[in-house]
C-alpha cells in the first residue's frame, strides 16, 4: 500500500520511499517541492492507518523536527533519513534516484517531555501537566499528553503530588540521571551483545562490528554510549550525566563520541534503546 501527494498534471515528482515499523508496506510519499514537514503532512492525510505526521521539538536542540504518532496506539516514533552515495530507487516504472530511505524508530516520549519539565522547573513549583506542556510554536506537544500509561513513565523524572485528586509534577534532576544511567546502561549491552568495536582508536566515521575479544575498555563503551543517549538531552544535562557516570574529560587526541548514525549502522533501531523502559 502507497500513499502519495498530488501534485497535479504535468508536475515532475519526486518520490520517498518510507518505512513504518510491524507493518509490511512501504509508503511511497511524492515531494512536489514542498518542505519535508508538508509533504509529510499532506501523506498523513491520505493514510487510513492513524499515522499522523507532527513537527515537535528536538529535545537537543530546541528547534523542530518531524516525528510520527501512531494515533490508534498511540505511539510516538522518530523519523530518521538515510543517505548513502549511488544508490537509487526502482518506483513502478521509473527509477528515483538519491536512494533516501525514510524510516520510522519508537522513541520513549520522556525525551521530549524532559524538555518541557526542565524548562517549567524554572519556576520552582509543582504544575498540572497540562500546564507544563505548552507550545505557541509547536502546539501538536499537546499529543504527547494522550500517550498511554504516561503517569507511570513520568515517575521517572519528576516529583509528584496530589490535591483534590489532582496530580502536580515537579522535574527532579535526581531521578532523570538514574534514569538516563539505566539508558545508558541498555546501550552498552546493546553494543557488546552487537560486538561493536568502540575503541578511541577507531575513527568516528568507520565503526564496525569487532572481534568480542576486542581490547575495548569499559569506558570506552560508557562514553561511546552516553555520546548517543545525549542526542537526545540538553547539553547541560548531558555535562551532568556525564558527572554523574564519573566519565573522566576525554584526551584531546580522542575523537567525539560518535553520533547515533553512526551507531545505527552497526545496531538496528530496536537496539538502540530510546523506546520506554
Amino acid at each position: 500500500m502507497a500513499a502519495g501527494v498530488d501534485c497535479g498534471e504535468g508536475a515532475s515528482a519526486r518520490q520517498h520511499v518510507f518505512l513504518v515499523p510491524d507493518t509490511a508496506c512501504f509508503y511511497r510519499l511524492t515531494d512536489c517541492g514542498n518542505s519535508a514537514l508538508e509533504y509529510l503532512k499532506e501523506a498523513s492525510k491520505k493514510m487510513k492507518s492513524g499515522l499522523m505526521f507532527v513537527k515537535l521539538v528536538n529535545p537537543r536542540s530546541g528547534e523542530g523536527v518531524s516525528y510520527l504518532f501512531n494515533m490508534c496506539l498511540p505511539q510516538l516514533f522518530e523519523i530518521k533519513v538515510f543517505k548513502e552515495k549511488n544508490h537509487s530507487w526502482f518506483i513502478n516504472e521509473s527509477v528515483q534516484s538519491g536512494g533516501l530511505l525514510h524510516f520510522a524508530t519508537p522513541m520513549d516520549p520522556l525525551f521530549l517531555l524532559l524538555h518541557y519539565l526542565i524548562k517549567a522547573d524554572r519556576e520552582g513549583k509543582f504544575q498540572p501537566l497540562d500546564q507544563v506542556v505548552m507550545d505557541d510554536m509547536f502546539p501538536n506537544c499537546i499529543l504527547l499528553l494522550k500517550l498511554p500509561e504516561l503517569e507511570k513513565l513520568l515517575q521517572h523524572v519528576t516529583e509528584e503530588k496530589e490535591i483534590d485528586k489532582k496530580k502536580y509534577y515537579k522535574y527532579s534532576k535526581e531521578k532523570t540521571l538514574k534514569w538516563l544511567e539505566k539508558k545508558v546502561n541498555q546501550t552498552m549491552a546493546a553494543l557488546k551483545t552487537n560486538n561493536v568495536n568502540v575503541g578511541a582508536r577507531v575513527q568516528s566515521t568507520a565503526f564496525f562490528s569487532g572481534d568480542p575479544l576486542s581490547s575495548d575498555k569499559e569506558e570506552d563503551y560508557i562514553r561511546y554510549a552516553h555520546g548517543l543517549i545525549s542526542e537526545y538531552i540538553p547539553k547541560e544535562l548531558s555535562d551532568d550525566l556525564s558527572k554523574y557516570l564519573k566519565l573522566p574529560e576525554p584526551p584531546a587526541s580522542v575523537p567525539n563520541p560518535p553520533s547515533k548514525v553512526c551507531a545505527s549502522r552497526v545496531l538496528t533501531p530496536k537496539e538502540i534503546p530510546l523506546h520506554q523502559v
